[in-house]
């Protein structure tokens, strides 16, 4: 009963991941004071994201035709539509008084077929006279988000208020302590709970054998090569379309569930194809880090512990299987064609589904 309570649970999870595979913040907030007092913030995020959540919050659903987001032109209009409800999870204060902004909408098509399409919503205004301090409330989005005024960059989760931000000095910049623990957590929550992709392939590193060195071996290799990777392209010095990337990630968690079905033990070419697939998902982390954007102030504090937050992440991912699954039937003659076997071909299943997804044009 307890065995088919945690296949059932990890089906219904697979199921429900084939709609997305990870779905990483995605929202900027830019703000600028003018010279003549006024006011002028950008919000660019997720159209079609963004007006879901809008036809929600009004009972409704969105139109089939618009949810991929090619319809630039049907996004923006049914956004400034929705104007009035907009306004009602945004707030912009100066000295504690709200204001009420102009707000314009415009969204650009995706650039390719795994990308959103962009909306870009800008608020316009003028400073109360006297005014010295602005705070912000943004709560369209789930996740977490950076808002930057000038040299300064407060990251917020949607709902949240900004601290206070002086109009007339510049903030100082996020300290290194407060840098790292910010991006520790971004990088852990990119895995665990938005990265559904990464974490099905290091659910299929921890399948393949029931011994410990045969999982420490493929994630050592698989942390090695994303590191470099993730480094490498933060830097400037690879760069991979997502077109690209993304389909061969999707491809990679296919690959490592069909061998877990047919292979017991780890062999020595598993390694060399784990390190492989980890240069993918580590241009996969940097191509998410990019749209997150980093400090420059602190630039390598903030690259990295986004990678000790990822490896933190996938070491949660194995402990929860090894808890749930591992440290009661490993040792079972029937943990295999029970355990292993049907869940690798799960796993198989939704990532081949990512595929086609990721490859359809």
């Amino acid at each position: 009963m307890r065995l088919s309570r945690i296949l059932t649970g990890f089906a219904v999870l697979l199921v429900c991941a084939v709609a997305r595979a990870h779905e990483i913040g995605t929202t900027r907030v830019s703000v600028r004071f003018q010279q003549d007092r006024t006011y002028d913030i950008q919000i660019v995020t997720d159209g079609a994201a963004l007006a879901e959540k809008l036809e929600a919050s009004a009972g409704s659903a969105l139109p089939p035709s618009l949810k991929n987001g090619t319809d630039a032109q049907g996004l923006e209009r049914l956004l400034a539509g929705f104007d009035e409800a907009f306004r009602r999870r945004i707030k912009l204060a100066f000295d504690g008084l709200e204001v009420h902004p102009r707000i314009s909408y415009s969204v650009d098509p995706p650039i390719d077929v795994v990308s959103a399409a962009a909306a870009t919503i800008r608020l316009t205004g003028e400073i109360p006279p006297d005014a010295q301090q602005f705070t912000w409330t943004f709560g369209w989005t789930f996740a977490s988000y950076a808002m930057t005024a000038g040299a300064t960059t407060q990251w917020l989760e949607g709902g949240e208020s900004s601290a206070p931000l002086p109009l007339t000095l510049q903030a100082p910049p996020p300290g290194r302590i407060s840098t790292a623990w910010r991006y520790l957590r971004l990088g852990f929550t990119h895995i665990v709970p938005n990265g559904l992709d990464h974490m099905l392939f290091v659910l299929g590193i921890y399948l393949l054998s029931r011994r410990a060195r045969s999982v420490l071996l493929q994630v050592s290799a698989f942390t090695v090569a994303h590191s470099i990777t993730l480094g490498l392209s933060m830097y400037g010095l690879v760069s991979v379309p997502p077109r690209i990337v993304e389909p061969m990630i999707a491809l990679s968690i296919a690959y490592v569930a069909i061998e877990n079905v047919f292979l017991s033990e780890l062999k020595t070419w598993r390694v060399a194809l784990v390190f492989g697939f980890g240069l993918l998902h580590g241009m996969g982390f940097a191509g998410a880090l990019k749209e997150l954007g980093l400090p420059r102030s602190e630039f390598m504090t903030a690259l990295l512990t986004f990678n000790v937050g990822v490896e933190a992440g996938q070491l949660a991912v194995i402990a929860t299987a090894f808890l749930l699954v591992g440290w009661h039937c490993s040792q079972r003659d029937w943990y295999r064609t029970r355990i292993v076997v049907p869940a690798s071909m799960l796993i198989a299943c939704t990532a081949v589904y990512w595929t086609i997804e990721r490859l359809s044009f």
